[in-house]
């Protein structure tokens, strides 16, 4: 590993003063930053260490993305065309069809995504609704992130009712059947903790991670108050297993939640999954009672827009930490936190009557890092560029014809900055990308091994199905027959 000068930059910190520093330069040791400022000012007396020229780029804090999915990446755009049973056409393709290299396929994939467009810490949850009766499933993405220098965050946990859960697993080519009981689902939960957290120099955590928070309620949707009313036993059971297993091992937890779920989870406030170790996905449609719960015990909020009536305002007007994610990237997005974070702040003026002087370009783009950063109880780590902190960094060419002329940096980013512009990207001190070229991973051969397994998971899965005509010249889409989610495999 060598010591780095990044010389002659336009730093954007995100520090507490939110310095933005023209004609700077970064001086890294090892893994972390170790002085910042002015190039004239840092070249002198950082004469030892190799120089990366920045001029015409930006020098930003590595992008942080709190909410995604392995999986997801080699099977984008299948039955994107049927957004009402997506769900129920990927919980049993997840459950019943995928191998272990499959994982490792994706980890590789998605990995090469996010490091393109600049993401160098992201959250993957196993499948859709987390998978944790196979430890392979997790390590094999990991290991994918870990060769690529990736920091990744694996989240684990149990299923959604039913307890205990159909899974299929495929060993040597053949299907076999089994049923997780719930304590099962914790078990390998924990044997992935054990395995994967803290390796790879650190880089790799995993996050205890329950598919919702009540799970007896809509997983997927709002409940209205007809329907959330008490906790069950499942519900309470879940929690205090969850909390146990979290304390037990010192991880935090990650979760979804919906309208609902959140005050029915407060019922239990000794066990809720709620609190600063924690951070919920979604939360569409939450009361104003839902938000004073998380500003009381200091949740942490993640929101992929467009999203359904989520209310981002009340809640940070509330003190709500609240970052955006990608929840990426099927059926149908995208790791590119730019564009993410663009979307977010359309959304939010679209919602609020065209009102354009809600969420100002530097608000979006702490969503993306240092807010993301808080969200995973590492602000202390990453998210900003400060002395002392982890060197992790994205360089972005802005010599191109929509960043120039290459001023109002800030606005830039989130206006037009797209993640195919980034250049460069740093992970613990560590150049995993230069010039636009990955230098950790034959990218040709991971993107290879990527399309095989794929298409032997649609051949595999009978997915083709899912796999619909563009809808040339028509207004709306209509079908002829109604879907049909895969069924498992016969044994």
């Amino acid at each position: 590993m060598s010591d780095l000068l990044l010389l002659h930059g336009t730093i954007v910190t995100v520090d507490p003063d939110r310095r933005i520093i023209e004609d700077g330069a970064i001086a890294i040791r090892d893994d972390r930053i170790v002085d910042i400022g002015s190039a004239s000012e840092l070249e002198p007396r950082h004469q030892d260490k190799k120089v990366v020229d920045c001029r015409g780029k930006l020098i930003i804090p590595g992008l942080i993305d709190a909410h995604g999915h392995a999986g997801h990446v080699l099977i984008r755009s299948v039955a994107a065309d049927t957004n009402s049973m997506w769900m129920q056409i990927v919980t049993p393709t997840y459950y019943h069809y995928m191998t272990r290299d499959y994982w490792y396929a994706d980890g590789l994939v998605s990995g090469l995504e996010r490091l393109r467009a600049g993401v160098t810490t992201g959250v993957s949850i196993i499948a859709s609704m987390p998978r944790s009766d196979d430890p392979v499933f997790a390590s094999n993405h990991a290991k994918a992130y870990g060769e690529i220098g990736l920091r990744e965050i694996i989240c684990v946990g149990p299923a959604g009712l039913p307890w205990p859960h159909p899974v299929t697993r495929w060993e040597s080519g053949k299907p076999e059947r089994r049923h997780i009981s719930f304590e099962q689902m914790i078990e390998g939960a924990e044997a992935t903790i054990q395995e994967l957290n803290g390796s790879a120099d650190g880089r790799i955590k995993v996050f205890l991670t329950p598919f919702t928070i009540v799970p007896s309620l809509d997983p997927s949707n709002a409940s209205t108050p007809d329907r959330a009313v008490k906790l069950t036993d499942n519900d309470r059971m879940q929690a205090r297993r969850v909390r146990e297993t979290a304390r037990k091992w010192g991880v935090r937890i990650h979760s979804d939640a919906f309208a609902g779920q959140i005050r029915m989870a407060f019922q239990d406030k000794e066990n809720a999954i709620l609190g600063p170790d924690v951070h919920l996905q979604h939360c569409w449609g939450i009361s104003h009672e839902e938000v004073d719960i998380l500003a009381e015990t200091g949740t942490f909020v993640t929101h992929a827009p467009p999203g359904r009536s989520t209310p981002i305002l009340d809640m940070i007007s509330k003190g709500v930490p609240v970052a955006v994610t990608s929840d990426g990237v099927s059926p149908s997005r995208h790791f590119d936190m730019f564009q993410m974070a663009r979307l977010a702040q359309y959304t939010q003026h679209l919602l609020h009557n065209h009102d354009r002087y809600l969420l100002p370009p530097g608000k979006m783009f702490e969503m993306i890092t240092i807010d993301a950063a808080r969200a995973l109880g590492m602000d202390h780590e990453i998210g900003s560029l400060e002395v002392g902190k982890k060197a992790d960094i994205a360089i972005i060419n802005m010599r191109q014809p929509h960043l120039t002329p290459n001023w109002m940096v800030v606005h830039r980013l989130v206006q037009q900055v797209l993640g195919s512009d980034v250049d460069t990207v740093i992970v613990d001190g560590k150049i995993l990308m230069e010039g636009g070229k990955v230098l950790t991973t034959d990218t040709e051969q991971a993107l290879d091994f990527g399309e095989r397994e794929a298409q032997a998971l649609v051949e595999r899965a009978g997915l083709k199905a899912h796999m619909h005509d563009p809808a040339w010249g028509k207004l709306y889409r209509t079908f002829e027959e109604a879907v049909v989610p895969p069924a498992p495999p016969v044994l």
